[in-house]
């Protein structure tokens, strides 16, 4: 018989709202006292699901819960959930993908006009005494003459592209994914991820993390980009090979970047990135929102909730385990 036991292996949001909810619909809910795989194990033997934000959920860690069949992320990534291995034994993995979808596309949007307009560098040379309109650092773009070249068009970066066309930039699109008619009608430029990277003024990356697309803007990508460009990335810290670009904005190889996620977290106080002046930095911050914070966890319980019901999951990642559910 299916376990009732939900267990939420990690959370450093605040509230009991997933756990309000889980309870409400006739569930148990126990909480591991750490992220550790020990710890999970002790709370979680018996349950039939988990809700992970952070915590690394292994095909070892997953040998030892015999009864699990759903994890729900408390969030939009799920790279620390090996998939594969879940799949193989049958366990649904969903995420909570449209819980902050308005957040991190407006917050990358402010780093890009940030960034284009040189606000950062303007407001400490005025603090200092300064008054140059003609310094604008790293950027001072005309958008009509701005290439944005977006790095996939999933939910996140297709608003972020349609934002930034409104706003008069020519984007273009990089996804292999994406048919090129479907980028041609939404009145965009497709283009392969290569000729998008060297082509652009500013380059946003809004790419799922995985094995294949881990530094995907390394060191050779950077190298190929022009030396007055600049890099966002509001979406998966390991998407960009962040010592190659440290390395790139002290050579002056490249103008600046805004960076909200990062390989290590919190940003490591040793990090060259905190000393440039040409990157502006936020503590994984665009999904932000006081309403974001409302839904995220109660989405990821949704999830559990609908599973448990016998409904369908539309943010299961892994359908190919649906048929052995």
């Amino acid at each position: 018989m299916t376990s009732d036991l939900v267990v939420i292996t990690d959370c450093d949001l605040p509230g009991t709202a997933a756990d309000d909810a889980l309870t409400a619909a006739g569930l148990r809910v126990r909480r591991a006292a750490s992220a550790s795989a020990a710890d999970i194990v002790a709370a979680a033997a018996d349950a039939s699901a988990l809700i992970v934000q952070w915590a690394p959920i292994t095909a070892d860690l997953l040998d030892l819960l015999p009864n699990l069949r759903f994890i729900s992320r408390l969030g939009i990534g799920y790279d620390m959930i090996d998939v594969e291995a879940a799949t193989e034994r049958g366990i649904l993995v969903a995420n909570t993908p449209a819980y902050c979808l308005d957040e991190v596309a407006t917050h990358t949007l402010a780093m890009i006009l940030a960034l284009g307009r040189g606000l950062v560098g303007y407001d400490r040379a005025v603090r200092a005494g300064e008054w140059s309109a003609v310094d604008a650092r790293p950027m001072g773009f005309r958008p009509a003459a701005t290439t944005v070249s977006v790095i996939g068009y999933g939910r996140i970066g297709s608003l972020v592209a349609r934002r930034c066309a409104a706003l008069g930039f020519h984007v273009v699109v990089a996804d292999p994914l994406v048919p090129d008619a479907d980028i041609l009608a939404d009145g965009l430029e497709p283009a392969p991820l290569a000729d998008a990277i060297a082509r652009a003024d500013v380059l946003t990356v809004h790419a799922p993390l995985t094995e294949a697309t881990r530094h995907l803007v390394d060191a050779a990508a950077i190298g190929t980009m022009k030396p007055s460009a600049v890099i966002v990335n509001t979406c998966r810290g390991p998407l960009v090979d962040e010592v190659a670009l440290a390395d790139a904005l002290e050579a002056g190889r490249l103008a600046g970047a805004a960076i909200d996620v990062f390989e290590n977290e919190p940003l490591p106080a040793s990090s060259r990135l905190r000393g440039l002046e040409s990157v502006l930095l936020t503590p994984h911050a665009a999904w932000y929102s006081p309403q974001a914070l409302l839904d995220l966890p109660l989405h990821a319980a949704d999830n559990v909730i609908d599973h448990r019901a016998g409904r369908p999951v539309p943010a299961v990642v892994n359908r190919a385990a649906v048929a052995a559910d």
